[in-house]
């Protein structure tokens, strides 16, 4: 694997402007490719063998940089990079998404396992598992919410996260890099009718717990789990819809101290998901 011998010292080069246009949602889904900036994130495409498009190195670092993962990786990562190529470091900077950048900077394709549209009623194999533990997301709108859910569900063990058609975008760079590189491995659905995958849950002989206060809803560490019980985690300001909370068997809460309204979405998912893995 060879870096390419000239410098691109352009932000106007066709590949800089390429990978600088994977911020935007439009750009990912037409060319079904998205970026993460970081050692780190590259480091967990090798282990998890995520094939990379192109690696963009800084100047200052990248030929170090690169030597250390042929090091640490060597015919893995020769297996799996595509082209590699240096920036200058004031174009690199310029592109970077990181307030202190590492100097790499990794284009990949979606990946086939994550953010597939289900539709429940067309799909015979939507619930192949039922011991699968599965956790379901409605209109989470934040990256950094989602992506942290989700490195939160692989370290919890959770099998399958299920996402509203409207929750953020998982191949956001500020969800990528909020998964800590644990989106590379973790079974991730995207519906298009929340409440049918809930119903069809439920149909499934499993109970569905929608995460929300309401006057019948279960506290929280007073009542046994079982296997195969789910939750439904919602938006970061509105909770959950009407029609959702119609779906599940029943509502559960955290309890609370009363010196604060809510918890953070994601930290409401982790303890949700750590009580309910029990």
């Amino acid at each position: 694997m060879e870096i390419r011998p000239e410098i691109i010292r352009s932000r106007q080069n066709r590949t800089v402007v390429e990978v600088a246009k994977l911020t935007d949602r439009k750009a990912r889904e037409a060319t079904k490719s998205f970026r993460f900036d970081g050692i780190k994130l590259l480091w967990e495409a090798m282990k998890n063998r995520l094939p990379l498009e192109t690696i963009l190195l800084k100047e200052s670092n990248g030929e170090a940089l690169l030597r250390e993962l042929m090091a640490e990786f060597g015919e893995v990562a020769a297996a799996l990079c595509g082209r590699v190529l240096t920036l200058s470091d004031e174009v690199f900077d310029k592109i970077s998404e990181e307030k202190s950048p590492e100097g790499v900077i990794c284009v990949a394709k979606y990946i086939d396992k994550l953010q597939k549209i289900v539709t429940i009623y067309n799909d015979g194999n939507f619930l192949t598992d039922a011991e699968e533990r599965i956790v379901l997301l409605e209109s989470v709108r934040d990256p950094t919410n989602v992506g942290a859910i989700v490195r939160s569900a692989a370290a919890i063990g959770i099998d399958r996260l299920i996402l509203s058609a409207d929750c953020a975008d998982i191949y956001h760079p500020r969800a990528v890099r909020a998964s800590m590189g644990t989106l590379f491995n973790q079974r991730i659905d995207r519906v298009s009718d929340l409440s049918a995958a809930i119903r069809a849950l439920r149909a499934s002989g499993r109970r569905v717990f929608a995460a929300a206060l309401d006057e019948e809803a279960w506290r929280l560490g007073d009542f046994a789990r079982r296997g195969g019980d789910c939750v439904v985690i919602g938006n970061e300001g509105h909770g959950l819809s009407a029609e959702v909370l119609e779906a599940c068997d029943r509502a559960v809460y955290i309890p609370m101290s009363g010196r604060a309204e809510s918890f953070n979405a994601a930290v409401a998912a982790s303890i949700l998901m750590w009580e309910f893995s029990k």
